[in-house]
């Protein structure tokens, strides 16, 4: 398997340890062309651009997670508009909403998305879009910012997802869709054209079957392919073929 694009990594986690580069060093001898690394937070941002400025495969975003929102500096516009600059740098996220656990500020996320997806729109990038048990809401301000974007880690119905699809967004799928239980997930992927689809790990996270419950990297994105290559009817090396040029179009990268 080749041409693995994995739209979504978070590399700079600590999780990954001693081991990291190592890893990363053996990446694109097991298929992997391309990762964009997500950012959730002002350190994540720095540490990610430091990833892609070493590894000449990689990419990189700037942005602020809904769950970072508040413990987040006044000025951190600031230091994402000046990141930004860097050619690394392609994308906006992650942002968005997520109301998944207690204690949180909404008034605070949407303040952030909101702010996030007028700086993606005076930069001329891309938004990763983050979306956890916040649809209504993420849903209203999508419709109302219409951004050239991706919901990434997508989790929501079929019906959400093609409204994601009209509104000339992308949909990204994790190795979720290979558990025995993602038959909502395996409705979403049918409803959304190749054309619009990505794939991630959305790593140290969410590996694919036989892997779950350990740790993920991107070569690990063979395996998602086949699961949606048997929901599409396609061969696995076809959807990462479409799904690399997808994720090479969205980022504007083409080498």
């Amino acid at each position: 398997m080749n041409n693995i694009f994995d739209s979504h990594a978070h590399y700079a986690d600590n999780d990954f340890g001693k081991v990291r580069d190592e890893l990363l060093k053996q990446l694109p001898g097991k298929g992997v062309k391309y990762v964009m690394l997500a950012s959730t937070n002002v350190t994540d941002t720095v540490k990610n651009l430091d990833l892609a400025r070493k590894y000449s495969y990689m990419w990189s975003s700037v942005g602020i997670h809904p769950s970072d929102s508040e413990t987040t500096p006044a000025d951190y516009l600031d230091l994402l508009r000046e990141t930004a600059a860097d050619p690394k740098v392609r994308a906006v996220g992650e942002i968005g909403l997520d109301y998944h656990y207690e204690d949180f500020s909404k008034e605070i996320q949407m303040k952030f998305f909101t702010q996030q997806l007028e700086l993606a729109k005076e930069l001329g990038k891309p938004v990763i879009i983050h979306s956890r048990d916040a649809c209504e809401d993420t849903m209203e301000i999508l419709h109302r910012y219409r951004p050239e974007g991706v919901m990434h880690c997508f989790s929501y119905s079929a019906e959400i997802a093609k409204e994601i699809v009209k509104m000339g967004m992308y949909v990204g799928f994790t190795g979720v869709v290979t558990f025995k239980n993602a038959n909502k997930t395996i409705k979403a992927v049918e409803a959304v054209p190749m054309d619009r689809l990505l794939l991630e790990t959305d790593c140290p996270y969410m590996a694919p079957e036989p892997f779950r419950g350990k740790k993920s990297d991107s070569s690990m994105i063979a395996y998602t392919a086949a699961k949606i290559a048997e929901i599409k009817g396609l061969t696995t090396q076809e959807v990462l073929d479409i799904t690399c040029e997808n994720a090479e179009r969205f980022y504007g990268i083409r080498k």
